[in-house]
């Protein structure tokens, strides 16, 4: 249920709310049930071990598989590793901090709210 809501990057309480206005700019509360999301300041920091370790991760198994089972160059694989290691983070970014949001509410539920 948690899941779901964070894929579809609705509130983790009501699941009906969005969580953003436009792809970096998200809502201050759940425009449906009010909830507010960043719980204190510096919340949302845990959504880049999210972001981060997802983007190692691709990187550092498509890579030496890319060069050493595939044969692809050297130089335009590293190329091409750069470029993805900068702008996945970029198109992941929503998604981890729904993820972020959806983790928090499962490990450490709000009072009075259910997951």
């Amino acid at each position: 249920m948690l899941l779901g809501r964070a894929l579809r990057l609705r509130c983790p309480i009501c699941g009906r709310g969005k969580l953003y206005r436009s792809w970096f700019s998200m809502h201050a509360a759940c425009p449906h049930c009010g909830v507010r999301f960043e719980r204190e300041p510096g919340f949302f920091l845990g959504s880049i071990y999210i972001n981060y370790g997802l983007t190692v991760l691709i990187v550092s198994i498509a890579y030496p598989i890319l060069l050493f089972g595939y044969g692809f160059a050297e130089t335009p694989l590293l190329a091409g590793a750069l470029a993805f290691t900068v702008l996945f983070p970029l198109l992941l970014f929503p998604w981890a901090r729904s993820l972020w949001l959806g983790f928090d509410q499962w490990r450490d539920p709000r009072e009075g709210e259910v997951a």
